[in-house]
């Protein structure tokens, strides 16, 4: 059992018995990482799960804290949590057997090299495979800068600590941005500074002057369905990032988590655009199948290549989920789920905005444009408290997210929002629960 999941399961195994009582604050991240004997973004990662999972909540700059236990009862007929806050795929589509048939193949083809410790790169059949399978989604890279990686959180922490070209050390990152690898830079005492982003893009003319004052290694973005906004960056964006980068020798770690649930016929990366090898981009493996198997992939440039392999520096991830995933992309089985969930969640993201037109006739909620991908922003009027909102739907049996979470300590210029998932909503649930959120919205500013 890989150490996350030996965490979690002791975290689940303590609250379970009762060790930790309501109201009780958690171990601090860099106490609990002690404790347990692993990094503190294993912890991170197991907070935020239970954090997903309504078992502790989180103050920013205090800590983690048990959620008070609450006798009073969900409506009549809500007897099942309707889920708009967990990020991990539909346990319902996962392609259980085709996968397991891939597993099969995978031993049978490999037999005994899947015993070796492998090459810290990967596993080098999976790695051409991505070649083309990664120039699918207008990634043009040699076998040599495909680096496998435990999921994309190993290469973004890799990159926060590792050395760059320009000399510098600071991180920009978007804000409101993705909040587990806020907390891993804050943890670790990295500097880090944030730039608006909202649900109509970035300011271009800020963005350069941050890449003008010398500071920033490298710049963190999500430019396709970003988490949480689920929004997208303009052709025209993309364009002036990879332009902005070159000018002012400023990296960018390209963030194409979502790259497989797509709906445009045609969205080319930033690093499509990059003229001047200065774009890191990763996908991830984790949202078109299974969180569990723990692989993306990074398109490493070559200024980088070097200490980016030096920092990784062993092989930690499963010979036998690579060559399973390889078999999978091979066969085209791959293809054929991808298109599946895909689709799939685009009627769920078409369900909310219809639950809207229906429900939110005030325009209470201001909610951002996504066309796929399972992130939309619902924003609030300022008037709304945010936590007692979230605790009152949580009380409904509604489950969301608080936009809160998303942003580096000290960072003045937040919108009020929830973040909603549409990765685990039933699609008979969705109506019921924005009616919902929409009726608290309500209640909560007082119309």
């Amino acid at each position: 059992m890989r150490k996350y999941h030996s965490v979690l399961s002791e975290m689940e195994k303590r609250i379970k018995e009762g060790q930790y009582s309501p109201g009780q604050k958690l171990p601090s991240v860099r106490s609990a990482a002690e404790l347990y004997g692993c990094s503190v973004s294993t912890i991170l990662r197991a907070y935020a799960e239970l954090e997903r999972t309504h078992a502790i909540y989180s103050i920013p700059q205090s800590g983690y804290y048990m959620v008070e236990k609450t006798e009073e009862p969900g409506p009549a007929g809500s007897s099942v949590t309707v889920d708009f806050a967990s990020a991990s795929p539909d346990l319902n589509v996962f392609p259980y057997l085709d996968f397991q048939h891939c597993l099969n193949k995978a031993i049978d083809r490999y037999k005994y090299h899947l015993f070796t410790y492998g090459d810290a790169l990967g596993l080098d059949t999976l790695r051409h495979t991505l070649v083309s399978h990664l120039a699918e989604y207008q990634v043009f890279a040699k076998v040599e800068r495909i680096i496998i990686t435990s999921g994309i959180q190993q290469a973004l922490e890799i990159l926060a600590r590792m050395p760059f070209p320009n000399g510098r050390t600071e991180i920009l990152v978007e804000q409101p941005g993705y909040d587990i690898y806020l907390r891993y830079l804050e943890a670790e005492g990295l500097p880090v500074s944030g730039i608006a982003r909202s649900a109509a893009g970035i300011d271009l003319r800020e963005l350069e002057t941050w890449f003008a004052s010398g500071r920033f290694k490298f710049f963190y973005t999500m430019p396709r369905y970003h988490n949480p906004l689920g929004t997208s960056y303009s052709t025209e964006e993309r364009k002036a990032i990879a332009g902005l980068a070159g000018k002012y020798d400023v990296y960018i770690v390209e963030d194409d988590y979502m790259a497989d649930l797509g709906a445009e016929q045609r969205f080319d990366p930033i690093v499509a655009y990059d003229q001047t090898s200065h774009t890191v981009y990763l996908k991830s493996f984790s949202k078109i199948i299974f969180p569990g198997l723990r692989l993306g992939a990074a398109v490493v440039p070559e200024p980088l290549l070097e200490t980016f392999r030096a920092y990784k520096g062993y092989t930690d991830t499963s010979l036998l989920s690579q060559a399973a995933l390889e078999v999978y992309i091979k066969n085209g089985m791959y293809g054929h789920h991808r298109h599946k969930i895909k689709a799939m969640y685009a009627e769920r993201i078409q369900a909310v905005y219809e639950a809207l037109a229906r429900h939110n006739t005030e325009g209470l909620i201001e909610v951002s444009a996504a066309s796929s991908g399972v992130y939309l922003q619902f924003k609030l009027p300022v008037t709304v408290n945010l936590e007692r909102l979230v605790k009152r739907l949580a009380e409904r049996k509604i489950s969301v997210v608080s936009g809160n979470g998303f942003y580096i300590s000290g960072y003045r210029n937040r919108e009020k929002f929830m973040r909603i998932s549409i990765s685990r909503a039933r699609l008979d649930q969705i109506d019921e629960g924005v009616r919902a959120i929409v009726q608290e919205a309500a209640r909560g500013s007082g119309w």
